[in-house]
């Protein structure tokens, strides 16, 4: 017979994987009055009252200063916490693989690999693994009875591919890493079980604000970091899903072998009506447990009861960020958004970002809005006010200190009041560019995905009539970032099928029960377009993982690599260096190739007026004053694009040249024109 254990002793050896399982009430806690809830959790549960436990997850984290007195101090933090962390490697030694295996979950994804370094020298056929050397344990696999880790080693010369059983033993650590992750990343991926987790806090303010009752000030120390769990599960006599605390003071058997799992409710998550095959669709499901937080267009969620799905699929949004530098908002805008843009310039902060922005549908046409000096003899020097026509990228021969070098420059035709001058920009320019829009034109945003390259800005000129309130209207620009796809279930109210919805599946808790599948098939409904508003870390959630495949060339030097005081020439003057400033901790975000040709950070992002009297610009002084004045009295809701003409006319009063050599330029349609 088996023994009673304590539930936060089942629910410590309590493996996901086996889950469901069923466990019985040996030593439960009963009030009189049937007080079974309090604060959203099950507080009281009777001797003998059997349960299904359905899920185990994290409600939150106990965190200790780490120190070696006797008096710690010990808080709790919730699992939307703010700071950052870097992970401190454990100190305690795993004495087999199958310790690791069972300690972290091992699998393919990126994130989930882990790093360990033996003590002992591997002999694994001719090849000899030597003391901490990094092995990346990758997979699991079986070969036979026997369960084996797939392990990697990446060396100069090669990856050397090899595998070991769960029961090889030995002396292993697990790797320091030096990314930094929030509280929610570390807890999904990097918590061990059974095990604490130590972590250095990176400083910043809000955890600073959120600390300063716990922790000394300025404190540089470690956190021990404990998970807290958190029982979900269902009762033979209620069809809500429980939620239990581990910590509850009951005792508990497993009889998951006695039972029948039938005999409970069978909930199921989004995630579980996805899977299921297209054949078994339309379906009618009863919604046991609603959304805890959602936005106004899925609130139908958390006051109906039953629904019909009528179809699980892909589908695809396009990714936008406010145009603003501070309380940025973020969105999710599906091709079905019946709205109009209007395109808005872009900013680019280095001629790497140009030369990745230009199309061969239309001439990139920009203007200089920071000065820059050329290192090097043979390429430009940039002035504020300066205009360019980018063409391509090409290496070029140059003289550097008395030596010809070979290197990386934009070939550009700059634009002068006679004409046209080609000239070539250093790729590691320290400068900024602002796009000249010559567009007149209004897009839907399946027109804007297919015929420009993302990222692009623009600003919404005709709202969507079919939104009651249609936030992207409000915005005074948008940056739309990349195409995402997502998995999602279309979705109606039983008794109200007026409109379907397009419910996110991995962005939307709900459990459900399956009901019956319709007599007749229903018609679908028009599907309602929804711009979903998501979360500061949805976004980075989205931007990191979704399409973490993505990997960018490598971004240049802001300082050319030659420069230093050995290769001048005699008596030439040291140059100055640029100070350099300390890495910030921040989310070790992937650079998407195509999210580099725009500055996230748009502060000094000059409206479309302002570019106009750029043209007019004489000095970096009458600039600045421009900028100034148009920023204090600029109206965000301000719809006006660039005209060509009066562009045209400035740049004529620029030369001082009535009609004379005109710039030429390439329209959409790919015709050219003067």
């Amino acid at each position: 017979m088996k023994m009673a254990l304590s539930l936060e002793q089942f629910t410590s050896s309590l493996d996901s994987k086996t889950l469901p399982r069923i466990i019985q009430i040996q030593s439960g806690i009963y009030f009189q009055g049937s007080i079974y809830e309090m604060f959203g959790n099950e507080c009281c549960l009777p001797t003998g009252e059997v349960i299904k436990i359905i899920s185990i997850k994290i409600s939150k984290v106990s965190a200790e200063i780490h120190n070696e007195d006797e008096d710690k101090t010990c808080f709790d933090l919730p699992l939307d916490f703010p700071g950052l962390f870097r992970i401190v490697a454990d100190r305690k030694p795993y004495i087999t693989l199958g310790e690791i295996a069972m300690t972290f979950e091992i699998c393919p994804s990126r994130v989930n690999q882990i790093k360990i370094t033996s003590a002992n020298v591997i002999q694994v056929n001719d090849e000899v693994i030597q003391r901490d050397e990094s092995i990346i344990l990758s997979s699991l696999a079986e070969e036979g009875s026997e369960q084996l880790v797939n392990c990697e080693v990446i060396r100069k010369d090669k990856k050397l591919a090899f595998t070991l059983p769960l029961s090889f033993k030995g002396e292993f650590y697990e790797c320091e890493d030096d990314q930094f992750y929030t509280l929610a990343e570390i807890i999904e991926w990097k918590m061990p079980k059974g095990r604490k987790r130590t972590v250095n806090m990176a400083k910043t303010t809000a955890v600073q604000e959120y600390f300063f009752n716990y922790l000394p000030e300025n404190f540089k120390g470690e956190l021990d970091l404990a998970p807290v769990y958190e029982l979900q599960a269902v009762m033979k006599f209620r069809k809500d899903i429980v939620h239990i605390p581990s910590t509850l003071d009951v005792e508990v058997i497993d009889v998951t072998d006695k039972y029948d799992m039938n005999s409970f409710v069978q909930p199921l998550s989004l995630h579980d009506i996805f899977s299921r095959h297209h054949e078994d669709f339309p379906i009618v499901a009863e919604i046991i447990e609603g959304p805890e937080q959602t936005q106004e267009s899925f609130k139908f969620l958390k006051s109906c009861k039953e629904i019909i799905i009528y179809k699980a699929f892909e589908a695809k949004r396009i990714l936008a960020s406010e145009i603003r530098s501070d309380s940025q908002k973020y969105f999710l805008i599906p091709t079905s958004y019946n709205g109009k843009f209007k395109r808005r310039p872009r900013e680019f902060p280095t001629a790497y970002d140009l030369e990745i922005a230009k199309s061969n549908k239309e001439q990139l046409h920009v203007v200089a809005t920071k000065e820059f000096g050329s290192h090097y003899e043979g390429l430009q020097t940039v002035s504020i006010g300066d205009q360019f026509l980018v063409q391509h990228r090409e290496t070029s021969e140059i003289i550097y200190g008395g030596t010809r070098k070979m290197v990386e420059a934009l070939a550009c035709e700059k634009i002068k009041k006679d004409g046209y001058e080609s000239v070539l920009i250093p790729m590691c320019m320290e400068g900024g560019f602002v796009e000249v829009i010559h567009d007149k034109k209004q897009y839907q945003i399946s027109e804007i995905s297919q015929k420009f390259q993302l990222p692009f800005n623009v600003k919404v000129s005709v709202r969507d009539l079919s939104i009651e309130t249609d936030v992207l209207a409000a915005m005074p620009g948008l940056h739309l970032e990349e195409e995402i796809t997502g998995s999602y279930l279309l979705v109606a109210p039983l008794h109200s099928q007026a409109e379907s919805y397009e419910i996110p599946v991995n962005r939307i808790k709900v459990s459900l029960q399956l009901l019956f599948r319709p007599d007749k098939e229903n018609e679908i409904p028009p599907v309602k377009t929804i711009v979903e508003q998501i979360s500061e870390d949805c976004y980075y959630t989205l931007r990191r993982y979704v399409n973490a495949t993505l990997i960018p060339p490598p971004r240049p030097p802001k300082k050319p690599l030659e420069q230093s005081t050995s290769s001048l020439q005699p008596g030439q003057p040291n140059k100055p260096e640029t100070s350099s400033t300390p890495k910030s901790p921040q989310l070790n975000v992937p650079k998407m190739k195509h999210a580099q040709s725009a500055s996230p950070d748009l502060k000094n992002f000059l409206p479309e007026k302002e570019i106009k009297r750029n043209l007019l610009v004489e000095s970096a002084k009458s600039v600045e004053k421009a900028a100034n004045s148009m920023n204090e009295t600029k109206d965000e809701h301000d719809y006006e694009y660039i005209d060509q003409e009066e562009v045209e006319g400035i740049r004529k009063k620029m030369q001082g040249i009535i009609g004379e050599a005109k710039p030429k330029y390439i329209t959409n349609e790919g015709n050219q024109y003067e």
